[in-house]
């Protein structure tokens, strides 16, 4: 998608003067832009199977191509994020045997001077790959103490959230890093991070923030009251039993993250029509 997606809200709510204006230095507009780009793509799903009830086949097509376009971005979203997948590191091993059979060649052909740059960047390779595999592994075993829908507090801004989605290390930008000073946190950047939802009565202008692990905690029960945001209507289906809200399948299957059940919901009908 060629143009980026930016979004200008403006609220009625006056916010309760708990949060600061440090809580903004993690407001994060990359995955506010997330958020929606996963909104048109519901969107236009929606709208496919509506054309193609009323059989109108041809705006289908065109409404196909911009889902493509959508799911490409999101695609190209996801493989960033995962930079260190699988992959990558096959990638790098494939490169590593590559350069390592010219070396050979060089050497015997007696082009030393080839060689010893072919050396250095089998060098520079080696690293690459040794680091890649490390997040790769960091990844596929990532175990995220919070889950999709859950209430959580802001343990340092004190401010109401719920999680929307959930990366295994920080993702932002080196400059969003520095602005919110990650570096200070007790594990950095290596620990997972979250989309969080804030409350617009806690402060209307953060909307999206960026958190990371160490400084969430689960929201307490009396905190668990009425919560308004203008995303909460198609990220989620409702609240369950003990007053968090339940992921539509879709957002589940973005994350990869079970269906979660609290007491007293097993028979209860979420809205899906999914087990």
């Amino acid at each position: 998608m060629g143009t980026t997606v930016r979004t200008n809200a403006r609220w009625l709510f006056g916010g309760d003067g708990r949060s600061s204006s440090n809580a903004r230095m993690e407001r994060s507009e990359s995955a506010n832009e997330d958020i929606l780009i996963f909104y048109f793509q519901l969107d236009l799903q929606t709208r496919i199977q509506y054309a193609l009830n009323i059989e109108q086949f041809d705006v289908a097509k065109q409404l196909r191509e911009k889902l493509t376009e959508i799911e490409t971005v999101i695609i190209r979203q996801r493989e960033a994020k995962r930079g260190s997948s699988k992959t990558e590191a096959q990638d790098k091993a494939i490169n590593l045997l590559r350069v390592r059979a010219d070396l050979q060649k060089a050497v015997d052909s007696e082009n030393y001077a080839l060689a010893a740059a072919l050396r250095d960047e089998i060098a520079k390779l080696e690293t690459e790959s040794l680091a890649v595999s490390a997040k790769a592994l960091a990844y596929q075993n990532v175990k995220y103490a919070f889950r999709l829908g859950q209430k959580v507090r802001h343990k340092v801004h004190g401010y109401r959230a719920v999680i929307c989605g959930m990366d295994h290390v920080c993702c932002e930008s080196k400059s969003w890093m520095e602005t919110a000073n990650v570096e200070n946190l007790s594990k950095g950047p290596n620990q997972p991070f979250y989309q969080v939802l804030v409350d617009v009565y806690a402060d209307p202008e953060l909307l999206v923030a960026y958190v990371a692990e160490e400084n969430l905690a689960e929201a307490e029960i009396s905190e668990k009251g009425r919560f308004d945001h203008p995303y909460i209507e198609f990220l989620f289906f409702g609240e369950d039993t003990a007053g968090d809200f339940i992921p539509i399948k879709q957002l589940r299957e973005k994350y990869d993250q079970p269906r979660y059940e609290a007491s007293g919901d097993e028979d209860d009908d979420d809205g899906s029509t999914d087990s």
